[in-house]
C-alpha cells in the first residue's frame, strides 16, 4: 500500500531547494526533538521502524504541511501514547491539527 511519503514518480511537488551550509537544525527545539528521539530508541520505548510507520501514518494534510522535524515530533506524541507511556490528553499541544499553530 502506498502512503504519503512515497512520493517516488509523483509529480506536481515543487523542486527541493538546497540550502548552502544549511545548519543541522534551524531551532533548538529540533534539536531536543532529535535527542529526544534518540534517547527514546534506546531506552526501547520504541524502535527505528515503529518511529518511521508513525511518521508515515500522518494524516496526509498534517504530513505535507508540517516540517521534517514536525513530523518526527508528531510521531514521538503518537508512539508515547500508542505506547502508553504517556495519556494522548498530556501531550496535546495549543492548536493541534495545525503543526505551525
Amino acid at each position: 500500500m502506498s502512503r504519503i511519503n512515497d512520493v517516488g514518480g509523483m509529480t506536481g511537488f515543487a523542486a527541493i531547494v538546497e540550502e548552502p551550509d544549511e545548519p543541522p537544525f534551524h531551532d533548538d527545539w529540533e534539536a531536543h526533538v532529535f535527542a529526544l528521539n534518540g534517547a527514546l530508541i534506546r531506552r526501547g520505548i520504541y524502535n527505528l521502524d515503529e518511529f518511521r510507520d508513525a511518521q508515515e501514518r500522518l494524516p496526509v494534510g498534517e504530513y505535507l504541511a508540517a516540517s521534517y522535524y514536525e513530523r518526527w515530533f508528531a510521531a514521538i506524541r503518537t508512539l508515547l501514547a500508542e505506547k502508553g507511556v504517556v495519556a494522548a490528553a498530556d501531550l496535546a499541544l495549543p492548536g493541534d491539527g495545525d503543526p505551525h499553530a
